[in-house]
């Protein structure tokens, strides 16, 4: 199974695939001003080359388990997602911005480096969550 993390921001898209099913790795930043047309033609093109199986979209939630503003925007992209008719989970993003920051910290990435990679690094951390829980198996995904 091939897989795309997606992490929707206000400005970006970061985009990581895991060709394996076990290690995600970062592969690119797609810029917007909330054309979800303009993602969908883009995403279209990455899942045609790649082969894409399952798309695991990060869904930010507030500490309360409760879906904010952000989390309906998310919620909207995801069904103009469904136009490629691939199983798409939606997976709990909450601090994974601050871990992707922390591992290019550690990595002793510059501060200008880590804001042109961080959301790239953020869909790493959603794809690689999922995938060390076991990834897809053909359950029933939300």
């Amino acid at each position: 199974m091939k897989y795309l993390g997606l992490d929707l921001g206000t400005k970006t898209l970061g985009i990581s695939i895991s060709e394996t099913g076990i290690i995600a790795n970062a592969l690119t930043i797609l810029r917007h001003d909330n054309n979800f047309d303009y993602l969908i033609e883009e995403l279209d093109k990455i899942i045609k080359e790649k082969k894409i199986d399952v798309l695991v979209l990060g869904l930010p939630k507030n500490m309360n388990n409760t879906i904010g503003e952000r989390g309906q925007m998310i919620l909207d992209f995801k069904e103009k997602l469904e136009v490629f008719n691939l199983p798409i989970v939606l997976e709990d993003e909450r601090l994974t911005t601050k871990v992707a920051e922390s591992i290019l910290i550690n990595a002793d990435v510059s501060r200008k480096k880590r804001k042109q990679v961080i959301d790239k690094m953020a869909a790493n951390v959603i794809l690689q969550s999922y995938l060390d829980r076991g990834g897809y198996n053909g359950r029933k995904e939300n």
